[in-house]
């Protein structure tokens, strides 16, 4: 990735250009010390002056009016806030009317910034305050105030805080009185400018230190450039969070939110005061010292899927290589280009009007439909379909064009979602809700309506970030977030009544991905890479998860890496310094995966059988028993050892009825409580009574004898002999009212249980023939 410079051979300001904005993609104004401001129609390459301010006013910081979210079409801001060196700002209209003028401070009003919804207005100035104003210009309250001059300011992404510059310091204020103010050392020399992105939630610090960082909201360093020759004079954060600009003397740098850095320039502008990205987040432009402003476009953006690799070559043309046969084609669009994504064998493009949807199978002949909105935030895909961001909503599209549903929920802001917040299978669509970080919204992918019975998933922690996997059954999906905590949880779905359990997989993990052929997830964990081949362990049987487990060394990969992709059993990971490591993982759990996902236990153990590894045997193991396979289950326990699971399935293969067997299934995995439904269901009264007594719950068991009017006598005596055992005298008020003036007479209680167990052998053996008389007709 790279900066495409355009800088006109005279500079169209006598003076310094102090500030610019983007009113629309392709419309800028630019202001500067000869009092001018200027406006910069990039289709047309024309410049035409829209006011000449008054001799006394010299511009300092100009910022556009938030743009109305979700209404159609309307790309345009109306006005904008201009701060000056007289202590007022200015609202003026796009026509360069002045609307009003405000005292303000006392000294230079050094920044002006519209919150996100357009509904305050924060300035600051020499004078050391911090002002609140109304979207009309009326003070609300004066923040803060300190005895050296406040250079720059910042929204919080909530509107919520606000961040400014003390000097070396960094200090975010939230609006409520009382709250807790964080201030921390930033750097080593007065800070220029700070910028905080909605998306990410990441601040950017400029300094006279010549030197840029990044921190997170808690102001925990995650980045901190080399000194540069000069101080950096300005930074800014392009829309979408992915990347930021730096600008500095002669020097423009581009930067992935990491930190490290994609491409620098050194055009001829002398210090770049101001950065601004366009809407869209394509193109630059900068504020420059020599009464320039320069403009740059970010090209040569890449993208990769198995065999193609796909680049932004100019604005409107892509290239499409193919690294086996080395055949190129080229994409040309009417319009530029604003997202593009490549996955599951297809590229699809946006552009400013456009949708492009392009088959690998065939570049020439692309599917093209208009869009509903113009600036496309985000595109994920995933087999069968995928789904388009914008300002107004989130839209889901068939790879042939069709529009599919558009999920909706309360209070939703489309412009801060990124592909760790949402999430996107073949049937469902998962979205980390802003309002509530600890809450997940689920929907049905076909018709955008809440998933299950309309359910949150609901954490105890704030998340992070969220994954579903790709493949398997809709009733089997599963979704896998890292909360706060660090922590990798896993969970059901599908949400019907009863609360799903969300399962711890791991600890200190920093990112991860779902594989795109099966169920397989892998992870970096503080210094380890883990792959966990069948995460669904956790619900089966959990003794055996770590048995199912590759891990490896991850300190190759330096501080702070993350997961690209993982595609096959190709895992690429990106390191802190922005290069790519590319890991191969085994091949023969995913074929274990497609073995079992179809039927085929023989090949399964065949496979095994051949790859003579643990991890294939136990997660064999663990997938026999989820599709309640219990003689493959048995094989693949016995070849990991695990003797006493082994004995137990040979004795769930002795008992009479199917329920029983079903049941005793169930308890293996855990699932008491699903066992016992399914025996009273089958009105084997006494099969519930002497599970519940096997696991010594006493009370449970006591409980179902005195409902079914049966075998009260059976537990009581149970009761006793356990309590003898122990050498124990009974203390529970309800064995002792029902003990009461009972003898035990355990000849009795022996032949009730034959009774019981003949039964259920006669129940089963009945129904066995009538389903053979019912194939014979």
């Amino acid at each position: 990735m790279r900066l495409k410079i355009s800088l006109l051979k005279e500079p169209k300001h006598q003076e310094l250009v102090s500030c610019v904005g983007w009113n629309t993609a392709e419309e800028l104004y630019s202001c500067s010390d000869d009092h001018q401001i200027v406006k910069w129609n990039l289709l047309t390459s024309e410049t035409s002056q829209i006011v000449k301010l008054p001799d006394d006013i010299y511009p300092i910081d100009l910022h556009w009016f938030p743009k109305s979210l979700g209404i159609k079409k309307q790309t345009q801001a109306e006005s904008f806030v201009l701060t000056s060196s007289d202590g007022k700002f200015h609202l003026i209209s796009k026509l360069g009317r002045v609307e009003k003028s405000v005292e303000a401070h006392c000294g230079a009003v050094l920044a002006g910034r519209w919150n996100y919804e357009g509904t305050a207005l924060v300035t600051v100035g020499e004078d050391g305050q911090i002002k609140i104003w109304s979207k009309t210009g009326m003070l609300r309250s004066t923040l803060a105030q300190q005895g050296t001059p406040v250079y720059s300011v910042a929204w919080g992404p909530d509107s919520e805080k606000v961040l400014y510059t003390a000097g070396k310091q960094l200090i975010i204020k939230p609006l409520q009185p009382n709250a807790k103010v964080l201030q921390w050392k930033a750097h080593d020399g007065i800070i220029l400018k700070v910028d905080w992105n909605s998306v990410n939630d990441l601040i950017l610090s400029a300094g006279e230190d010549c030197k840029y960082k990044v921190w997170d909201s808690y102001g925990r360093p995650l980045y901190s450039s080399q000194p540069h020759e000069h101080p950096i004079t300005s930074v800014a954060w392009a829309p979408d969070g992915e990347l930021f600009a730096v600008g500095s003397f002669h020097t423009l740098r581009l930067c992935d939110k990491t930190g490290w850095s994609y491409a620098l320039e050194k055009p001829n502008t002398g210090s770049i005061f101001n950065i601004t990205w366009s809407i869209d987040g394509t193109q630059i432009a900068g504020a420059c010292g020599n009464g320039h402003v320069v403009f740059a476009h970010v090209v040569e953006q890449r993208w990769e899927w198995k065999d193609f690799q796909v680049t932004l070559t100019k604005r409107r043309t892509m290239q499409v290589r193919n690294v086996l046969n080395d055949a190129v084609d080229l994409l040309e669009f009417r319009d530029r280009v604003i997202k593009a994504s490549l996955n599951y064998a297809h590229l699809v493009v946006s552009t400013s009007l456009q949708c492009y949807v392009f088959s690998t199978k065939n570049w020439n002949t692309p599917l093209i439909f208009d869009l509903k909105e113009g600036t496309v935030s985000l595109i994920l895909q995933a087999e069968r379909h995928f789904l388009l961001v914008d300002g107004g909503g989130i839209y889901l599209y068939s790879y042939d064009g069709r529009f599919l549903s558009s999920p909706k929920f309360p209070g939703m802001r489309t412009d801060i979602l990124n592909a760790q917040t949402v999430s996107l299978s073949n049937d469902t669509i998962a979205i980390k809700d802003k309002a509530d970080e600890k809450v997940i919204f689920l929907f049905e992918a076909s018709t955008g309506k809440p998933l299950g019975d309309g359910k949150l998933l609901s954490h105890k922690n704030e998340i992070l970030e969220i994954a579903l996997d790709q493949k398997g059954l809709t009733n089997d999906r599963k979704i896998a977030f890292i909360d706060k905590n660090r922590d990798l949880c896993i969970t059901s779905v599908k949400r019907f009544g009863k609360e799903e359990q969300i399962i711890k997989l791991g600890t200190m993990v920093h990112t991860l991905a779902w594989s795109d052929t099966c169920n397989i997830l892998c992870g970096l964990q503080d210094t380890r890479f883990t792959v966990w081949y069948y995460p669904n362990t956790v619900y089966v049987d959990r003794d055996i998860l770590p048995k199912t487990l590759y891990e490896r060394d991850a300190s190759e990969f330096s501080k702070n890496p993350h997961i690209v992709s993982f595609v096959g059993n190709q895992v690429t990971i990106r390191r802190a310094d922005g290069s790519l490591i590319h890991i191969s993982i085994s091949p023969y759990p995913a074929i274990l995966h497609e073995y079992v996902s179809s039927s085929k236990w023989e090949d399964a153990v065949r496979l095994c059988r051949f790859v003579k590894e643990q991890t294939m045997w136990a997660c064999l193991a663990a997938m026999a028993v989820a599709n309640r396979d219990m003689t493959t289950a048995e094989i693949a326990y016995a070849a990991i050892g695990e003797i006493d699971k082994v004995q137990y399935i040979n004795s769930i293969k002795n008992l009479p009825s199917k329920e029983s067997k079903m049941a005793h299934i169930l308890m293996f995995s855990g699932n008491i409580q699903e066992a016992e439904m399914v025996l009273l269901q089958a009105g084997l009264v006494y099969q519930a009574i002497q599970i519940n007594i096997n696991l010594y719950n006493w009370e449970r068991a006591l409980e179902l004898a005195v409902k079914y009017k049966t075998h009260v006598d059976t537990v009581l005596a149970y009761r006793q002999k356990f309590l003898e055992t122990f050498g124990k005298q009974e203390t529970n008020k309800r064995y002792l009212q029902y003990a009461e003036g009972l003898e035990i007479d355990w000849e009795k209680i022996k032949a009730k249980i034959e009774m019981e167990i003949t039964k259920e052998r006669e129940r089963s053996s009945s129904s066995q023939p009538s389903k053979n008389i019912g194939l014979m007709h």
